[in-house]
This record gives C-alpha cells, sequence and structure tokens, in this order.
C-alpha cells in the first residue's frame, strides 16, 4: 500500500444531519430535522460551533439550495427578486450573514418578505439562515435584524472536549477498532480541535495502520505525523 497516499490529506465527509454531532446543540438539530416549508431557522454562535454544518446538512434534502454569500450572492438576489409566481425551492440556507455588505442584507431582507408571504400557500418554503451572533447584536440593518428573529432562533454552543472523545470513540467502534482512550485525549491535546478535522485525522490513522501492520498506539500516531511532516518539507 502507497504510505504517501495514506498521508495525503483526505477531505471531510460532506456534512449532513445524520453526521452532525449535536453535543449540547440537541434541540437545534431536532429543529432543523422537523423544519418544514413556511418556517424559518436562525442559527448562531462562534466559529466552529457547527452552524455551517446543520445548513448545509438541511440543504442535501430534496429540493434544497445552500447559499454561502460570500461566493453567491447572485443566487441569494436571483432567489429574492425572482417573479412572484416562479417556483421556490423548498428550503433556502443563506449562511454567514454576518458578513454581508448593504447589497446582500437587501437581497435577504426581500427573501425574508417573500417566505412571510407565501407561509401559508402552496408556495410555502423553509428558511434556514446562520450568523455569528444573536439577531439584535447582527451588524446589519435593522428591519433585517427583526426579521432574523421572526420564528426560530438557537444559540449553538461549542463541543466539550468530553463530547469530542465520545464522538471520536463511537466513530472508532464503527470501524471496528481498538482505540484506547489515551489516543484520542492526545489527538485533541497535541492537534486540531475541529471535531472534522479530527475525524479526518482518525481515517488517516486507521489506513496508516493497516498500512504498517502495528496496532494504533500514540506512538504510532506520532510516527505517522512525522511521516507527514518530513514528505512536506
Amino acid at each position: 500500500m502507497n504510505r504517501q497516499l495514506l498521508l495525503d490529506v483526505l477531505p471531510a465527509p460532506a456534512p449532513t444531519l445524520q453526521n452532525y454531532i449535536a453535543g449540547p446543540n440537541g434541540e437545534a438539530l431536532a429543529a432543523a430535522r422537523a423544519l418544514l416549508p413556511g418556517r424559518a431557522l436562525y442559527l448562531w454562535g462562534a466559529a466552529g460551533c457547527g452552524r455551517s454544518h446543520l445548513l448545509k446538512g438541511l440543504a442535501t434534502t430534496p429540493g434544497a439550495v445552500y447559499i454561502d454569500i460570500r461566493q453567491n450572492a447572485r443566487a441569494l438576489r436571483q432567489l429574492a427578486n425572482a417573479d412572484s409566481a416562479a417556483a421556490m425551492p423548498r428550503l433556502i440556507a443563506v449562511d454567514d450573514v454576518h458578513d454581508m455588505d448593504e447589497a446582500r442584507q437587501a437581497g435577504l431582507f426581500a427573501l425574508y418578505n417573500r417566505w412571510r408571504e407565501c407561509a401559508a400557500t402552496s408556495r410555502a418554503f423553509a428558511l434556514a439562515v446562520a450568523g455569528d451572533r444573536a439577531p439584535l447584536s447582527m451588524p446589519l440593518r435593522e428591519d433585517l435584524r427583526t426579521r432574523l428573529g421572526w420564528d426560530l432562533v438557537f444559540r449553538l454552543e461549542p463541543l466539550s472536549d468530553a463530547d469530542k472523545l465520545a464522538a471520536l470513540s463511537a466513530q472508532a467502534a464503527e470501524r471496528g477498532l481498538q482505540l484506547a482512550p489515551e489516543v484520542i485525549q492526545w489527538m485533541l491535546t497535541h492537534r486540531e480541535r475541529d471535531i472534522r478535522k479530527l475525524a479526518v485525522l482518525l481515517d488517516a490513522l486507521d489506513r496508516y495502520s493497516l498500512a504498517t501492520g502495528r496496532p494504533i498506539t500514540i506512538p504510532l500516531l506520532r510516527a505517522m505525523l512525522a511521516d507527514s511532516d518530513t514528505q512536506k518539507t
């Protein structure tokens, strides 16, 4: 087996509602899963709390779209300004609204108005929006801040180390890996603390263990990382 391939950076798994690790955010996950046309959801919290994961997970459902306003402002304007009789997606997810300029804010304002007008009709759609702070604290125009709080609002809390340890242990068990708790604790202490990046590291460690024929231990983890660092230089 080619060791270089094993040590290449592996892509993180695509975000879904199924692989979202809720931790203290179980109510927000349940609300996302139950979100129906005619309802709106606003998620907020610090970077790394999982708000983009939840929005992207929602956008995997049939008839849904995900909009990163920093990359796809045109899609937001098209949806907001579409003919009133035009068919709309079943769900529209708009991420990182704290980065909106005035034009994008106007687009989201129009989209909220359209969502409200359609909510009780056959053209109803769900609207899921995320930002880095509470609605009334957002650096946005006042009428848009008000609309962010029109329906469901959830603050997302970061995962605790205990949550991350439990999640990685569960992933290891699903793979049939014999993974001692101290290995995961070492990963949490010395490497990335983002849970998705930790999951990628676990995947690489599993492959490296198979390639070398050695059990997963802290020395093996250190050897893999040393090999990876050597190949990058």
